[in-house]
């Protein structure tokens, strides 16, 4: 499923126009972005926890040349799942 078609799928159900649901779901997501590039998490009841972690670094090989080289720390994005969420996807296998 794709942005699109969440936009396409709230009109169809809420009678909505489809340009109104697209400002309305895209600040969602920038307000999303904006609270994780501060460091902040974002907690969706029944839905998940999306936060920043940090990865470590490391020392890596380059796999061409064999030469060691410095991975520097990075941060990723990563999301829990809520239970509502695990349960219902269970479920459904």
């Amino acid at each position: 499923m794709t942005k699109k078609d969440i936009i396409m799928k709230i009109s169809d159900e809420t009678g909505l126009k489809q340009v109104e649901v697209k400002k309305v779901v895209q600040r969602t997501f920038d307000l999303i972005i904006d609270s994780l590039e501060r460091g902040g998490k974002v907690e969706l009841r029944n839905f998940g926890i999306f936060k920043v972690k940090t990865r470590k670094g490391r020392l890596g090989r380059n796999p061409r040349t064999g030469d060691s080289v410095s991975i520097p720390d990075k941060k990723v994005v990563s999301f829990k799942s809520g239970m509502k969420m695990k349960v219902d996807v269970e479920a459904s296998e």
